[in-house]
């Protein structure tokens, strides 16, 4: 393939598209470059497998670190498990393009992403979205694109295309925006409780950049002489699946209509209607066409039935505007809420329900030392200080699986929860533990990362961390049907499942902290997203009310087993002082008192321990110790050791003296012992610091205020 560059530029800012300089063996592939980042993507088709009756699709982006010219650490010293952030690239990548191949593609599709270069302007991934279209497109493989994503940064009052990572720092808004020719199919955002208005106007300015993107992949494809391809669906014998609608229809339309079933009662009772089916299949004879068709395809009963639940589910909503659990359209699922459920050995706990879906989520209130390093990924951001995990094991949903480590499912759902919560956390001046929630799913019929979000406020609020504000969620569905279309409030499993939107939505009652759009299908117009976004609003507010009935306002304390943390600002040149050779000065202060000391560059040094007087004797300890002194200040200290010429006494923690033997007293003393003894008590001023840091402490020349003050400081301190 020839070679061909192409430019799009947003605001002064340029994205270059290279096709046929990398990977040629690879279906198809581009280099889209946008500063100094560059990012590779392509795209692999390979023959369908026997027996797959879905889209096998795999979406891998991967980081290498000589990307930002570093070295990886560890023994090996080479890139290890994907990043978080890595994952949930790939999961960026993936959402926006799987609705885009028809329902039909059984075909091998492997999409990979390399960022090979990256600066600390521009981030890679919304290029790797918009690379993943190109390269697919190249690739030759069906597919109703194309496709783009753009981020949208709001600093000030201004949007801005594709921020920089100090901008979307500095701004309230981080917002993906995919789209393709049909309209939005995906959106990401996390924001700093912004108006829905707000957010409906970043959407739709993100657009519009997508649509010249799109515009300059159509562009692209004309200039390499390509088409998009466009493949007809291959012919299926209707005459099994005839034979099962025609005994299932009305058997599947009875149940869906009957609204008092629960979610197990409606699951049995179809699963009675398809075991039915298959016995009389069973029945037939060995040569009768539908029993052959049956035994050929063993999955096509099971995909039958589903479609035909899934028409009868979508024509209910549209045309009676009832749910199958009678629900109105904008109708929550029933809400209730504990906290402290769990004992106070846990920080703080909260258990949310609403409908089926329950979730018990747990804060655990940590010290610096133990926020998240980062530096084995690309992420400009060194640490973090607040982590949300999510865990959904298998018997949320009544199976049976082996447990894994975390998947992407649950990274993602466990990000996006973290989003929602990040913006209302107290700063860490104010409030300087390391945060972890850990929502565990432990019943799912929908929406279960909204449901974390409520748990994790709850659990938050019931270990005692200020926020700033409540945070709650809810998911919005749709099923459109031409251009008929209906926006759902609170999507249980089945409306997710044959639905054609999964909309999350976070926020306080101030603004949305964090929003997910994920559709099944080739766009949406901003109309329905606005009517979705203004709906979760008030099922947002609504199911923030049940949780404020339950605890309106964070703790008072936090729990006695949590850390006590004390903070002091020493001076940055000390902290070499406080450390000592290898360690050893701050290992000592640490097997002394208990506590654990954690110290920033800055000179910010934050002492923890569960016992508070732990916390206070090495704070006391460290302030001793890099307390600046002058000559003429008095202090209460205790005699340590004796030599010939004096003695030496501790008079701040870890901050020794001497005395010399002619300032013992205002008399000739004889011995240095007739005066004192290892333990006592003495008042003793600072007369000189020498040139070499020692200190030269007297007793001479001492007011009795000025003692009895020494005395008073010395008591607090201890």
């Amino acid at each position: 393939m020839a070679e061909v560059d192409k430019s799009i530029s947003f605001d002064g800012r340029d994205i270059r598209l290279k096709v046929g300089l990398l990977a040629p063996q690879a279906g198809g592939s581009v280099l889209i470059e946008s500063g100094d980042t560059a990012v590779l993507v392509t795209a692999t088709r390979s023959a369908a497998r026997e027996g797959i009756d879905f889209l096998p699709l795999t979406v891998d982006y991967e980081e290498r670190l000589y990307a930002a010219g570093r070295i990886p650490g560890g023994i090996m010293r080479r890139e290890g498990r994907p990043p978080e952030k890595a994952i949930l690239t790939s999961r960026l990548i993936d959402r926006p393009l799987r609705p885009l191949f028809p329902s039909w593609l059984r075909d091998d599709l492997q999409v990979v992403a390399f960022t090979l270069s990256m600066d600390e302007l521009v981030p890679p991934d919304v290029l790797a979205v918009t690379g993943a279209s190109i390269a697919t497109l190249i690739a030759k493989i069906p597919f109703n694109g194309p496709m783009a994503a753009v981020r949208v940064g709001l600093v000030g009052d201004d949007f801005i295309i594709n921020p920089t990572y100090a901008e979307i720092e500095a701004g309230d808004l981080d917002l993906v925006v995919a789209g393709s020719p049909d309209g939005v199919i995906m959106v990401e955002a996390g924001a700093n409780q912004l108006p829905e208005r707000d957010i409906i106007e970043a959407i739709d300015f993100g657009y519009e950049a997508v649509r010249d993107l799109i515009k300059a992949q159509q562009d692209l494809i004309a200039e390499l002489g390509l088409e998009i391809v466009k493949e007809a669906p291959p012919e299926v014998d209707q005459t099994l699946e005839n034979y099962i609608r025609d005994r299932a229809s009305d058997e599947i339309k009875k149940i869906l209509a009957q609204f008092d079933l629960d979610k197990n009662a409606r699951d049995t009772a179809l699963d009675v209607v398809k075991e039915n089916i298959a016995t009389a299949i069973a029945e037939l004879p060995e040569d009768d066409p539908i029993r052959v068709a049956a035994s050929t395809d063993s999955k096509a009963l099971g995909n039958t039935f589903k479609d035909i639940t899934k028409h009868f589910m979508r024509r209910q909503i549209i045309e009676d505007n009832v749910r199958v659990d009678g629900r109105k359209l904008d109708e929550v699922r029933p809400v209730s809420c504990q906290v402290g459920v769990l004992p106070k050995r846990v920080h703080g706990s909260g258990l949310f329900n609403r409908g089926l879906t329950q979730v018990l989520s747990a804060c655990t209130l940590g010290t610096p030392g133990d926020a998240q390093n980062l530096n084995d990924d690309l992420q400009t951001d060194q640490s973090k200080r607040y982590l949300h995990h999510y865990n959904f094991p298998p018997f949320s949903v009544g199976e049976t699986k082996p447990l894994r480590a975390p998947g992407r499912r649950e990274i993602g759902h466990g990000a996006l929860a973290e989003r929602a919560i990040l913006p209302v956390l107290p700063p860490k001046e104010q409030f300087p533990y390391v945060i972890r929630v850990v929502s565990e799913v432990l019943s799912s019929n929908g929406s279960t990362s909204m449901g974390s979000v409520c748990g994790s406020t709850l659990a938050l609020m019931d270990a005692g961390v200020p926020m700033i504000k409540p945070v709650s969620g809810a998911a919005m569905g749709l099923i459109k049907e031409g251009d008929e279309v209906r926006v759902l409030t609170d999507i249980q499993g089945i409306e997710d499942f044959l639905g054609d939107m999964d909309f999350k939505v976070a926020g306080t009652d101030t603004g949305i902290t964090a929003l997910q759009m994920d559709m099944k299908i080739s766009g949406l117009s901003l109309e329905v997203i606005a009517q979705a976004i203004h709906q979760a609003k008030a099922a947002r507010l609504h199911i923030l009310d049940k949780m404020l009935q339950t605890i309106d306002t964070p703790r008072p304390e936090t729990s006695p087993y949590a850390p006590r943390l004390l903070t002091i600002k020493i001076d940055p040149e000390m902290i070499g002082l406080v450390i000592g050779p290898g360690g050893k000065t701050i290992k000592g202060i640490t097997e002394e008192t208990g506590a654990k000391i954690d110290i920033e560059d800055d000179g910010t040094v934050t002492i923890s321990a569960v016992d508070e007087t732990k916390a206070k004797r090495a704070r006391n300890i460290v302030q001793g110790m890099t307390r600046k002194l002058n000559e003429g200040d008095v202090y209460a200290g205790r005699v340590t050791r004796i030599i010939p010429i004096g003695a030496f006494v501790e008079f701040l923690p870890g901050k020794e003296g001497m005395i010399h033997i002619s300032q013992l007293a205002d008399y000739r003393v004889g011995k240095v012992e007739d005066e004192v003894a290892v333990g006592d008590e003495v008042i003793v001023k600072v007369r000189e610091i020498d040139n070499k840091g020692r200190i030269n402490l007297t007793r001479l020349g001492i007011h009795p205020d000025q003692a009895a003050a020494a005395r008073e400081a010395a008591a607090v301190n201890r």
